[in-house]
């Protein structure tokens, strides 16, 4: 994330209707627009590893896995948030419904972010604080860049860390009944 695009506050319709014709996406946290940070060819390999990985676990079941195209939407305090996760996995049927907008998520019940030094600060802290507000949230995990090693956060465990490193490792994402060795994460990296 990079600083604000303008100093006073912009409304949640003019941030929509300007994301909507925007070639560069932009977060929105309280009335403030932040540029986003470009991805390394290692950050790409890695979200579609883990993305491809995941849809395919997934197929039959009623949950959808997103990549960085799709904003995930909260409400902190009287503040709305729109952050664009790496990837963002929901098993909420209002999220998929016709009528739903068909770029944010409400009920995400994974949010993976792999890391990058210019993002490492706000997943790790930031996006940490919001997410673990979403009510439906149930495992939030971070996923480095520059060494096998994955940080998952469960509700279940009061979002205390549990990292997992080395490559015959292994991460068990409880929330979707997948275990995942971090070998196939990092898979051509």
């Amino acid at each position: 994330m990079q600083a604000a695009l303008k100093t006073e506050s912009v409304s949640v319709a003019e941030y929509l209707a300007a994301e909507a014709t925007s070639l560069e996406r932009h977060e929105y946290l309280g009335g403030q627009v932040y540029a986003m940070a470009g991805e390394t060819a290692e950050h790409n390999i890695i979200s579609l590893n883990l993305a491809g990985i995941i849809r395919s676990h997934l197929k039959r079941k009623p949950c959808k896995t997103f990549m960085s195209g799709i904003r995930v939407n909260l409400s902190l305090h009287t503040d709305e948030y729109f952050y664009y996760p790496d990837i963002v996995v929901t098993c909420d049927n209002r999220d998929t419904q016709k009528q739903h907008d068909k770029h944010l998520i409400h009920h995400p019940k994974l949010i993976i972010e792999v890391l990058s030094e210019s993002t490492k600060r706000v997943d790790k802290q930031e996006k940490f604080f919001a997410y673990t507000q979403i009510e439906s949230l149930e495992e939030y995990i971070l996923v480095s860049q520059t060494a096998h090693e994955v940080t998952i956060f469960r509700r279940a465990k009061h979002w205390k860390a549990e990292v997992i490193t080395g490559a015959k490792a292994a991460v068990v994402i409880n929330s979707l009944k997948l275990r995942l060795p971090l070998k196939k994460i990092y898979e051509g990296v």
